[in-house]
């Protein structure tokens, strides 16, 4: 089983195999050495030599993180980073200079060998049996700079926690006396069969957590029959997530962050229609990055311990965290407009990833939308937005039907089988996770068909304990929500003008 990538471990990457340079001139990386200021900058990824002096100025993170690599080899802490083609599509053909000598790249020294790796050991995955287990083990298992940026939410962390307690404030009102020897977890989402009414929610830069990143996902998905939304942050290009498919049938869904350069959502569209996904979820949330001051912070440190600035890191007064350095080409004009434009480049049933208000929950079916995906960004974006439980909560008592109309997902804090029957008993479709995956992924394949195998075991065994054989059974009925009811509006709440939209 692979390790999981290491960015303290950055500049020490493995050469690249020699059979890709086979026939070729090669540039020693002594060279390269020699370009490593902000005014003559080439770094290596991937065992290729780019000229990134103009390229730095438009980077979406910043020029800093550039120019601290200026003269090195950047491939490991490039890669989990940035969705593919990111280099490819930004830079002029001229900028490759052509490819380093494997021979001379530094050796990789692990946290092991340099006596960096820490005293505490490592959980091993016969002894998680719940998915809380996971975040602890991951913990141990990832670096301090990807724990920080997958764990983290934004400032305080209160929605963070919401999306946690929020289950917990529901009770269940159990049914008795009844033969629950069967116990069906299967459904469908947007007409495509699934085992359970879980999917992995689409969280990106999964190479943090282990090199084959999204691909192992699929693989575990496709094993267990559930669905993966793959992102538009993946750290793993969308051919190759398809293609680990372990069924030609197998479905997939995919999140779209629209890209300020529209020409370029619609080659990725083009792209998505062509690789077979079934539906499309746009991301609506995020017209600008939240503050996550755990990922901000930590960034500086795990530089500082890779000898990526050989030298003290200064920073922007905002730090320096992932989650910004990759979300920077989203594009904040998004509108209600745009789902007409997404219309004209796909015929996939379009969901809204995102809502987190009963007002835009019925825009959205107003507008023609298939599925409405009720999320705060699993508390990253903006801090003291409401759960999402809260928000179905507002649609069952205010527009019931928009459950007939649509179909509604949720994501956010949603660790247990009881946490996803509360939700379908409330009229979800379906609950995704991410976090949890992406600790999961940290054992590899394994990890991830275990968690899932996790989540079967504790669905089937709530639906026995509340008298019920099959999903579409579930209802209001079953659950105490009294703890909640007083926090959801009795109506709608329009701003000047807003409704007219």
């Amino acid at each position: 089983m692979s390790a999981p990538l290491r960015l303290e471990e950055a500049l020490d990457d493995p050469a690249p195999s020699k059979d890709v340079a086979t026939g070729r001139g090669l540039i020693p990386y002594s060279e390269v050495n020699k370009h490593n200021t902000p005014e003559d900058c080439w770094v290596v990824i991937d065992g290729r030599i780019y000229d990134l002096t103009e390229f730095a100025q438009a980077h979406p993170g910043g020029a800093g993180p550039i120019h601290r690599a200026a003269g090195k080899d950047a491939t490991s802490i490039y890669q989990p980073l940035h969705p593919p083609g990111t280099i490819e599509n930004g830079l002029d053909e001229d900028a490759f200079m052509g490819l380093v000598d494997p021979a001379t790249l530094p050796k990789m020294i692990s946290k092991a060998a340099s006596g960096e790796e820490g005293k505490e050991r490592k959980i091993e995955l016969a002894e998680i049996i719940g998915l809380p287990d996971f975040d602890e083990a991951a913990r141990r298992n990832l670096t301090s700079k990807a724990w920080a940026y997958m764990s983290s939410g934004a400032t305080d962390q209160y929605t963070l926690d919401l999306n946690r307690n929020a289950f917990n404030s529901i009770l269940f009102r159990p049914r008795i006396m009844i033969d629950v020897d069967v116990a069906d977890t299967r459904t469908t989402m947007l007409g495509q069969e699934t085992s359970l009414p879980i999917f992995i929610s689409p969280a990106g830069m999964a190479k943090l957590a282990h090199p084959e990143g999204e691909c192992l996902l699929a693989k575990g998905a496709g094993e267990c029959n559930i669905i993966q939304m793959i992102s538009t942050n993946a750290s793993a290009p969308l051919p190759d997530i398809i293609n680990s498919r372990t069924s030609p049938d197998q479905p997939f869904f995919m999140q779209l962050y629209v890209d300020r350069n529209r020409p370029k959502s619609e080659a990725l569209l083009e792209k998505i229609n062509g690789l077979g996904l079934k539906a499309i979820f746009v991301t609506v949330d995020a017209a600008a990055p939240g503050k996550r001051e755990a990922d901000e912070r930590s960034r500086a440190e795990v530089e500082v311990a890779s000898g990526i600035s050989g030298g003290k890191i200064s920073s922007d007064n905002k730090g320096g965290g992932i989650g910004r350095s990759v979300g920077g080409f989203i594009d904040p004009k998004l509108n209600w407009n745009d789902i007409a434009w997404l219309r004209k480049h796909t015929k996939l049933p379009i969901g809204l990833k995102g809502v987190q208000t009963v007002e835009d929950a019925m825009k959205a079916a107003e507008m023609g939308c298939e599925a409405i995906y009720l999320s705060n960004h699993g508390g990253r974006a903006l801090d003291g937005s409401p759960p999402a439980l809260y928000t179905l909560l507002e649609i069952n008592k205010q527009c019931p039907e928009l459950l007939k109309k649509c179909e509604v997902y949720l994501d956010g804090g949603c660790r247990r089988g009881t946490d996803v029957v509360k939700a379908l008993c409330l009229g979800a479709k379906g609950v995704g996770m991410g976090r949890p995956f992406l600790y999961s992924l940290t054992y590899g394949e394994e990890g991830v068909v275990h968690a899932i195998e996790i989540m079967r075991d504790e669905i089937q065994t709530t639906l026995r304990l509340l008298g019920v054989n099959r999903l579409d059974q579930l209802g209001p009925h079953l659950l105490n929500t009294r703890a909640l009811d007083n926090l959801v509006f009795d109506k709608p709440v329009w701003g000047p003008g807003e409704k007219a939209l």
